[in-house]
């Protein structure tokens, strides 16, 4: 009870900073990533003090810059984060490209004041890890930060994770960790599954890998991990264009939510570096790709990918084909609208093994009169209680569907390889369910606005593409 009534209060004080920041002009993400640089240097100072050692050089600690104040603390700080990102290892990682975004003297000095009030390092890793979760988790939630991108819902990691069911003498890959939430949560599944020495030492320091292209997420994802004492000599994380990768590490387990849409104009063309992929702008099949490309015979995956990658024709078409001739697609959860940051976006969770052709492919249909909105009625793990239990997990071949000509709405039911053949998508539907939009006035106008919000940036982005042209 304590350590949660600490937590609580830790976030609190977090958020009240924040709002402090943000009434300055300062966001959410850009306060979350000084507190993280600056609470790196706290906690390697508490570590020194301990004896236990350090990693931060002469010149850059937190006794160098802590005391000062005004212009001399920003420009202290300003030289600590430039130096430290050129570090190798885990410095190097957790200062990816560090910049200063608070440069008000007064303000920088706040955040210093509450990491000063704390003593970080002794706090055990499951209460330090915890809070800078919730942390991430309230970022997440800020739809105009636009960290969501970065943020799968926690209670939708759970259940991937409890049904891919990784291994403690197992290797977890995530192309696109955004802040770590796969890697933590398969952390966390699999950290009690043996008290070998070896085992756990392993899992610490080698089971586990991230990727991300942004420098931001690589930052907060590496800190996630080392506050729940992973990595601690070196980031499982890695600053990396996934798609453009073409090392020939694989895994045994690949868990990942991909950026949907096309790629960035101005990025390096995925075919270019690899030309045994099929030829596609689409950032979701090209990480369908990747992620069949990295994972080992007889490995796992479970990945968040939208309708289109089940009906688009031509090369998502190609790509399918690819999947279901050598990959068993074996389970597809479809998912309602409202979990994620982006309005509408009808995604599914695909499960497929590596080494054998498609046959059946099940599917537990949680879109079909549900409603979820991150606001007011976000998505619990016991949401997808029945799923989990009708996915049986470690003994598949006891599946039982819950649809019937008795029970037309039940939501897991079985395609047979026949059916699989002859249909022309994977988007499987056969609930008729009357779907009422069951949203309060208020949540229908933050809809309204994020729209308004999304259709406003892309045509200020249009104009910087046309050279400020107007439209």
């Amino acid at each position: 009870m304590a350590n949660q009534k600490s937590e609580t209060a830790l976030v609190k004080k977090v958020k009240d900073i924040a709002n402090v920041m943000a009434a300055a002009g300062v966001g959410f993400t850009d306060y979350i990533t000084q507190l993280t640089y600056i609470l790196f240097l706290k906690m390697d100072a508490e570590k020194e003090e301990l004896g236990l050692g350090n990693s931060i050089p002469d010149g850059y600690k937190w006794k160098d810059v802590a005391d000062l104040s005004g212009q001399d603390l920003v420009d202290k700080y300003e030289a600590i984060l430039k130096d430290l990102s050129e570090e190798n290892g885990l410095i190097g990682t957790i200062f990816t490209r560090a910049t200063n975004k608070i440069d008000r003297p007064v303000m920088l000095k706040e955040v210093f004041k509450m990491v000063a009030s704390e003593n970080w390092y002794m706090m055990e890793g499951d209460l330090k890890g915890a809070i800078y979760e919730r942390i991430l988790e309230e970022n997440g939630q800020d739809r105009k930060s636009g960290a969501g991108q970065y943020f799968t819902p926690r209670a939708l990691i759970q259940a991937i994770i409890e049904v891919v069911d990784p291994k403690i003498d197992e290797t977890v890959a995530d192309p696109c960790c955004g802040t770590g939430g796969f890697l933590l949560a398969a952390f966390e599944h699999m950290k009690n599954q043996s008290k070998d020495i070896e085992k756990q030492a392993f899992l610490k320091n080698n089971a586990l890998f991230g990727a991300d292209n942004t420098a931001l997420v690589v930052t907060l994802a590496s800190m996630n991990l080392f506050l729940h004492d992973i990595g601690v000599n070196k980031s499982p994380i890695a600053y990396q264009d996934s798609l453009i990768d073409t090392s020939d590490k694989m895994y045994k387990v690949v868990l990942t939510n991909p950026p949907f849409g096309t790629r960035p104009q101005g990025s390096v063309e995925v075919y270019a570096n690899r030309p045994e992929f099929v030829k596609t702008s689409d950032n979701q099949v090209n990480f369908l790709q990747h992620i069949m490309s990295i994972v080992k015979t007889g490995g796992r995956v479970g990945v968040v990918l939208p309708d289109s990658v089940l009906t688009d024709q031509g090369a998502t078409a190609k790509v399918r084909e690819k999947l279901l001739k050598d990959y068993n697609l074996h389970t597809i959860l479809r998912l309602p609208t409202g979990i994620f940051y982006a309005n509408g976006v009808k995604t599914n969770v695909l499960f497929f093994d590596k080494g054998e052709e498609t046959k059946d492919i099940w599917v537990y249909d949680y879109r079909t009169g549900i409603k979820h909105t991150m606001a007011t009625k976000p998505m619990v793990r016991s949401d997808l209680d029945e799923f989990v239990s009708c996915y049986c997990s470690g003994h598949q071949q006891d599946r039982k569907p819950t649809y019937s000509e008795e029970n037309p709405n039940g939501r897991w039911r079985r395609f047979t390889a026949e059916e699989v053949k002859k249909a022309d998508t994977l988007d499987f539907k056969w609930l008729d369910l009357e779907e009422k939009d069951e949203r309060t006035v208020q949540e229908v106008l933050d809809d309204m606005q994020a729209e308004s919000d999304g259709i406003a940036e892309a045509v200020a982005k249009l104009k910087e593409l046309l050279g400020g042209v107007d439209l």
